[in-house]
């Protein structure tokens, strides 16, 4: 991904203090560098002798080319005091990003009667005026620069513009159609380009199988250096070296393939063709790919690699995540329930490798031909957020739901027992729909990011159960902790 940048617009009114919406144009910015956000900040500097949005008459045209020629992907129009209510919306309009709106709260009149800001009766008419003009917006509630809902707010918008951003340049790598017998992965691809933008680039089975043999015949750049590191990684003694060069040289045809379309995100038919065509199953390749933050899904399901892109980019790229099925209820705890694939969890995850063990690299426990290329074992727990894009009948939403990580029973293949507030709710609207037994992990907390993230993507509701769309609202206020 290419680095984010956020246009950093303050304004100020005529009638109120120049002087204070100076002052307060320097702090806000000094406060959010403090955050240590990794962001590129684009100002007005040098449009004007203030830096400041403050004169439509001549400011709209040379903020919104500013803004353009720098290609930023989310503008901030914290209000100094009063504020230009249709510049901001003039500029809001024409760049078509996530915009945040914020002002500093005001303090008390002067001895005389006088006052400096006039803050939040600006925030009032700008919010109209951008509804006027149709430009969808994130608001903070009024509050000081060191209040924490700034902090909490402008953090939550700089993740959900994050993910809006990769949304649109959404690009999916499609190798190989859904199992014939998996219905559930089943998507629209016309309807998805039409409606959100977002491209598959199709590729068969026979291509993936031509580029690995080659590569693994040939070397290719990138193949040592996966054979070193499943090696050094993990416990390769229940498979041959020949195998492990092919599950490297695998991995290296994919990184290819999704690098020279432009891809972000794979969907791969990972059963049965493949490795009755290769002798071997890509579920490790695909663990590894995700740890390099090229997410790869299962069984070719479009939508769950759609998920990951959003989970991934959410989290601002700090962490990986993880594709498993929601496969059976823990058999003690009535909230828990088993998230589980093959072998393709990233291998950063594993309890193993936090232990200073290495993982296993296994063969295939469940299909007759026990083809290798699985990475077994349980992966760490703690605080994760569960995720699934879907949608049917022309209506797409986005699941989100807090988990936990909880102690289990040992299963073959990769693994987390979860627990959640109430499963039975979560399992009736899982089932209910529109989703499917597919679901997207990630060890960060952006249940209130990407529901912020679905008011910048028409046609995306956001579906959250835990917590509660009111909940989310309430603590993005402030008015819980």
């Amino acid at each position: 991904m290419a680095r984010f940048i956020l246009g950093y617009a303050p304004t100020r009114r005529f009638v109120f203090s120049a002087e204070d919406a100076y002052r307060y144009k320097v702090l806000i910015r000094e406060k959010i560098e403090s955050f240590g956000l990794d962001i590129d900040i684009v100002d007005l500097e040098g449009l004007n002798e203030e830096g400041l949005l403050y004169d439509d008459l001549i400011g709209a045209e040379a903020i919104i080319e500013r803004f353009r020629a720098a290609k930023v992907d989310a503008v901030f129009f914290p209000h100094c005091n009063f504020g230009t209510e249709d510049t901001v919306a003039r500029v809001g309009k024409a760049l078509g990003v996530p915009v945040l709106l914020w002002g500093p709260r005001d303090e008390a009149p002067l001895e005389d009667g006088m006052r400096l800001r006039d803050t939040q009766c600006g925030l009032f008419a700008t919010g109209k005026v951008l509804r006027r003009f149709n430009v969808p917006f994130t608001y903070i509630t009024n509050s000081r620069v060191d209040d924490p809902v700034f902090e909490r707010g402008f953090v939550n918008f700089v993740g959900a513009a994050h993910a809006v951003k990769a949304f649109r340049e959404l690009r999916i790598l499609q190798i190989g159609p859904r199992p014939t017998s998996f219905w559930t992965m089943m998507c629209n691809e016309g309807e998805l380009l039409e409606r959100f933008g977002i491209e598959l680039h199709p590729i068969t089975l026979v291509d993936i199988q031509r580029a690995t043999r080659k590569i693994e015949q040939h070397g290719a750049p990138g193949l040592d250096e996966a054979i070193a590191y499943i090696k050094e990684t993990l416990d390769t003694t229940e498979v041959t070296d020949e195998a492990v060069r092919r599950i490297a040289a695998l991995k290296v045809a994919m990184k290819r393939y999704a690098t020279e379309s432009k891809s972000t995100a794979i969907a791969i038919q990972c059963w049965s063709s493949l490795q009755e065509a290769m002798g071997i199953m890509p579920c490790l390749a695909n663990a590894i790919l995700t740890d390099e933050q090229i997410p790869v899904t299962c069984e070719t399901d479009i939508h769950g690699a759609i998920t990951s892109i959003l989970a991934q980019a959410a989290a601002m790229h700090q962490t990986p995540t993880f594709f498993a099925d929601l496969t059976i209820r823990h058999p003690d705890n009535p909230n828990g329930e088993l998230l589980f694939h093959c072998g393709n969890f990233p291998v950063s995850l594993s309890v193993e490798q936090a232990k200073g063990e290495k993982p296993k690299l296994r063969k295939h426990f469940l299909f007759d031909d026990h083809s290798p290329g699985t990475h077994e074992g349980e992966i760490r727990g703690g605080g994760m957020t569960i995720v699934r894009f879907d949608g049917d009948h022309g209506e797409y939403s986005l699941f989100l739901g807090r988990a936990r990580g909880i102690e289990g029973p040992y299963t073959r293949g990769s693994y987390v027992w979860i627990e959640v507030n109430d499963w039975p709710l979560w399992e009736q609207k899982l089932v209910e729909g529109p989703y499917v037994h597919h679901a997207v992990g990630i060890h960060a907390d952006i249940v209130p990011v990407l529901y912020e993230a679905c008011k910048y993507i028409p046609g995306l509701q956001a579906d959250p159960v835990d917590p509660t769309e009111q909940e989310i609202q309430a603590w993005l206020r402030g008015s819980i902790q």
